[in-house]
């Protein structure tokens, strides 16, 4: 799922590293297993991922939860890409969860950004 406002374009071709600090919070109020949430680069121009650009955010389990409750937590990924011209790249988050019931999952960037390296 493309997370609001976490797109740029690479301007023209050449060798980026791109960057994305972002976060993720997730709530629940009973026994949960293997409640995960992830958060990769994705190249809208080509319809792929970027790789080595995806990163788990959380990853939890309560058994024991009895109350409402929540975290939150953050990951940072970078990755140098190359590109044959302008890129559309955008930040994505996913969230699963095995055993259980999750609520108000949500993937935010903090900070997407890119600089040129080569040519």
């Amino acid at each position: 799922m493309p997370v609001t406002g976490a797109q740029l374009v690479l301007p023209e071709a050449g060798v980026y590293e791109v960057i994305a600090d972002v976060q993720g919070s997730i709530g629940w109020a009973a026994g949960v297993g293997n409640a995960i949430i992830d958060a990769q680069v994705f190249d809208v121009t080509a319809g792929a991922a970027i790789p080595l650009s995806a990163r788990r955010i959380i990853l939890f389990t309560d058994q024991g939860a009895t109350a409402t409750t929540g975290i939150q937590a953050n990951a940072s990924a970078a990755a140098l890409y190359q590109v044959a011209g302008p890129t559309t790249i955008r930040v994505e988050g996913s969230w699963r969860t095995d055993v259980g019931t999750t609520f108000q999952k949500v993937v935010w960037a903090t900070n997407f950004r890119f600089k040129k390296v080569a040519d």
